[in-house]
């Protein structure tokens, strides 16, 4: 996300910096690939609690680390093979380092797309075939695909990646979507999941597949609050976690951007606009907002929430002036 806004906002020398550190931490072992890395690309971030700190009101237990850096995320793949191919086509200069570690990736990805993992959301109740991880590793063979056919296909088994593909997406579409049509959080599972609303902005189905609209509507209307998106309903969700959380902020911007995509650009703006008027003096955002409250909640300042206020704030800027957007990623 980080990669693709600094290339969206036309900072080329500061995205292949960062493609750079990416390339740094994941080249010593591309088929452990990590959902994070310390500033230095250290591989261990051991967590640990703290109980003589009380936390911000009371928000106890105060951890240091972060146990998901040993989490199983199958949608990484996805995210850093759609960098690196965003990369080259914005012009950042090639590298045959992220030749090598794309094709490790998906290497390994062919072996390990059909296992359960933890999810984007690094949920605590242990491993599950999500849905979007699925969609997310078919991203990483499509990338791995387009990245290597844009360079004359090199050693790279593109036959069978593209087979691989196939098999990713047929079990997606036959297990990941409901009888009603509508996509859910896991493969045979009911709950709905707010990440399914990458499925368009990745190009996984078009916008105006009924699949999409489905799906949409449903996220607005059950996870929906004050016009604000949950990612899940913890009465429907087991994350090892507990207890209720606001909006979350992330799918509040793809939803934006999915209605950018269906055309529905007036209601996008508006959406965008709210979002933007829920930043603090200083124009920061957290994770997560109470609308009940009128605060912020969760991590505070949060990338995901800023890579996002970028991507969708350039997307409609784009609409405005009539560019093909397109995917808004990939």
């Amino acid at each position: 996300f980080t990669l693709t806004s600094l290339l969206d906002a036309g900072y080329t020398d500061e995205a292949r910096s960062w493609r750079d550190w990416l390339l740094r931490a994941v080249a010593g072992r591309p088929e452990d690939v990590q959902i994070m890395y310390g500033p230095a690309g250290e591989h261990r971030l051991d967590e640990a609690e703290l109980p003589w700190l009380g936390g911000y009101e009371g928000s106890a237990p105060v951890r240091v680390g972060n146990g998901a850096h040993g989490q199983l995320q199958l949608d990484v793949f996805g995210e850093v093979m759609d960098a690196f191919l965003s990369a080259r086509r914005a012009g950042v200069d090639d590298d045959p380092a992220a030749l090598a570690v794309g094709r490790a990736l998906a290497s390994v990805l062919e072996d390990r797309w059909a296992q359960p993992d933890d999810g984007i959301w690094e949920v605590r109740s242990g491993r599950s075939h999500f849905t979007h991880s699925k969609v997310m590793a078919w991203v990483a063979m499509d990338r791995a695909i387009r990245l290597f056919e844009s360079v004359g296909g090199g050693d790279a088994p593109l036959d069978r990646w593209r087979r691989t593909r196939e098999e990713i997406r047929a079990t997606v579409l036959e297990r990941g979507v409901g009888a009603d049509g509508v996509f859910r959080q896991t493969l045979g599972g009911t709950a709905l999941d707010a990440s399914l609303l990458m499925v368009p902005l990745v190009g996984f189905l078009p916008a105006d597949d009924p699949r999409v609209a489905a799906t949409v509507e449903a996220i607005s209307t059950e996870l929906g609050h004050d016009g604000l998106i949950r990612r899940y309903d913890p009465d429907h969700t087991d994350d090892g976690v507990g207890g209720h959380e606001g909006t979350f902020l992330l799918c509040t911007f793809w939803m934006a951007d999915v209605l950018l995509l269906q055309g529905r650009r007036r209601e996008a703006t508006e959406l965008y606009e709210r979002l933007l008027g829920l930043r603090n003096d200083v124009g920061l955002l957290s994770e997560m907002y109470d609308p009940s409250a009128g605060r912020m909640l969760g991590n505070f300042p949060q990338a995901f929430s800023h890579t996002a206020l970028v991507a969708t704030g350039i997307a409609l800027s784009r609409a405005r002036h009539g560019e093909d957007h397109g995917w808004r990623r990939g």
